[in-house]
């Protein structure tokens, strides 16, 4: 699949991702359309109308097309709601839709769209989340850091401070806040994250 046939198609998902390389790698159920309210003599005069919800652009989500390889991955429905959770939480903060593709794209690369706790040995030191955040290096307490809207915040309050991240193609806005051993793996998620970010961003 690519960006010009992006959204054209029901996406058949192939395989779960198994959650290996975790340590590098709530949400809104959707409802129907807007109707208008009317009482039962109104609606004898006047047709129920519904008010279409325009969805983000792939233009919009992915400006500067995609890099390498992309991952199709069947998302559970758990990790779906934290993809939600990242976009509600980008919301609430006031940021646009690309800011919330660069967020999902983010989780899904160091948590599979997980929101892990210490995972013992197999843990990144003491990172945990969907973001895999550490608290001994300041992004908040474990309580905090596994809470999707507090460690979304947090990630997007760092991206914030990248100079033109909105320029910048995803894998190095995203790697210049989480500096990870493999800085190049974000890109990979690009066209996963928008397709979420497309399907939940009005829903």
């Amino acid at each position: 699949m690519n960006t010009t046939t992006f959204y054209q198609n029901s996406k058949v998902r192939k395989a779960a991702l198994g959650i290996a390389g975790v340590a590098f790698v709530g949400g809104v159920t959707a409802g129907p359309a807007i109707t208008a309210s009317l009482d039962d003599t109104a609606r004898t005069s006047a047709p129920v109308t519904s008010a279409a919800v325009e969805k983000p652009s792939t233009r919009t989500l992915i400006p500067h097309g995609t890099q390498g390889a992309q991952q199709d991955v069947a998302w559970t429905d758990e990790q779906q709601a934290n993809a939600k959770a990242i976009i509600e939480a980008t919301k609430a903060n006031g940021l646009d839709e690309r800011a919330a593709v660069i967020a999902v794209a983010t989780a899904m690369q160091e948590s599979t769209l997980t929101n892990f706790g210490h995972l013992g040995d197999r843990n990144d030191h003491d990172s945990q989340g969907l973001f895999q955040q550490r608290p001994s290096s300041g992004w908040g307490t474990v309580e905090q850091i596994t809470d999707p809207e507090y460690a979304t915040t947090a990630f997007l309050k760092a991206l914030k401070q990248v100079d033109g991240w909105e320029e910048l193609p995803l894998t190095e806005a995203a790697q210049t806040v989480q500096v990870s051993a493999f800085p190049d793996h974000y890109a990979k998620w690009e066209q996963d994250a928008a397709e979420l970010v497309q399907e939940h961003w009005n829903s």
